[in-house]
């Protein structure tokens, strides 16, 4: 039998104590989602409902489809352009060394740093100017240049662990430089690309600000139509929650099914540095 640690002990009782603190919102949430309207009060917001109701999940689900639609056609074509780009970036940086390329790669991080409200006021009159302002289309360029910073971080660090040899046996072979780039660097970091997708996914579909104030009405996505969801006389609260849960479930299930790719790629060094 293993000695007693209370050490040991200690820690997980922290952790658990946190793990509860963690998942009390996540709580209230799914259990005021599942009340209905007349048993939504602030002084019973801990008491489980009476009967279980999906008549908000139904009306939340109605009111947010379009949205919700939007938001997939947003985040799909933005992930994969930020990553498909964040990945040659990376594999320019990291194995063509050519002068001013270090300094290069500084300026890209430089915009990891930008806060998005000191360039939205320019960055909408850019929108407006290239004629993509309230559209989609002017949502997904938004996102994939302020994601390619981090992006390009994560893949140049992840193919700096790839030995050069591998490389200029593939030149030796005669494979072009974006011959060694398919060939090679995109099955070696298919990792690198779980990671990379994931976090942009989850950046993407929960963010605010541009999805404010880039869209109007039918173009926006599901996190700004969850925000108008509230109303104007009376907040229906399990409505309300109802909705988060709806809004939450493709990144959570993204999460799910790929969380252990993205541990594998976290461990592979693809944001490591």
């Amino acid at each position: 039998m293993a000695p007693f640690s209370m050490g040991k002990t200690m820690k997980y009782i922290i952790l658990v104590f946190f793990a509860f603190l963690f998942l009390m919102p996540v709580y209230v949430i799914i259990v005021t989602s599942l009340k209905p309207l007349d048993e939504v009060s602030l002084e019973h917001m801990w008491a489980l409902p009476t009967s279980i109701d999906f008549s908000s999940y139904a009306r939340a689900f109605e009111e947010l489809a379009p949205n919700f639609m939007n938001s997939v056609y947003l985040v799909i074509p933005a992930t994969l352009l930020s990553a498909l780009l964040g990945a040659m970036n990376g594999y320019v940086l990291s194995k063509w060394k050519f002068k001013g390329s270090e300094t290069l790669f500084t300026i890209i991080l430089f915009g990891m740093f930008i806060p998005y409200q000191s360039i939205l006021i320019p960055m909408i009159q850019f929108i407006r100017t290239i004629g993509l302002y309230d559209t989609i289309a002017g949502l997904v360029l938004v996102h994939v240049v302020y994601g390619l910073p981090v992006t390009t971080l994560m893949f140049r660090n992840f193919y700096a662990n790839i030995p050069d040899q591998m490389i200029e046996a593939a030149k030796i072979d005669g494979a072009s430089f974006l011959g060694v780039f398919r060939h090679i660097m995109i099955p070696l970091s298919i990792t690198g690309f779980v990671v990379v997708a994931i976090w942009q996914f989850t950046n993407i579909w929960n963010e605010f600000l541009f999805a404010v104030t880039v869209t109007t009405n039918e173009t926006q996505p599901v996190m700004v139509a969850l925000q108008n969801l509230s109303g104007s006389q009376i907040v229906q609260w399990n409505v309300q929650m109802a909705g988060a849960v709806v809004a939450a479930l493709p990144t959570l299930l993204v999460y799910i099914i790929l969380g252990k790719y993205f541990v594998r790629g976290l461990l592979a060094g693809s944001v490591k540095g």
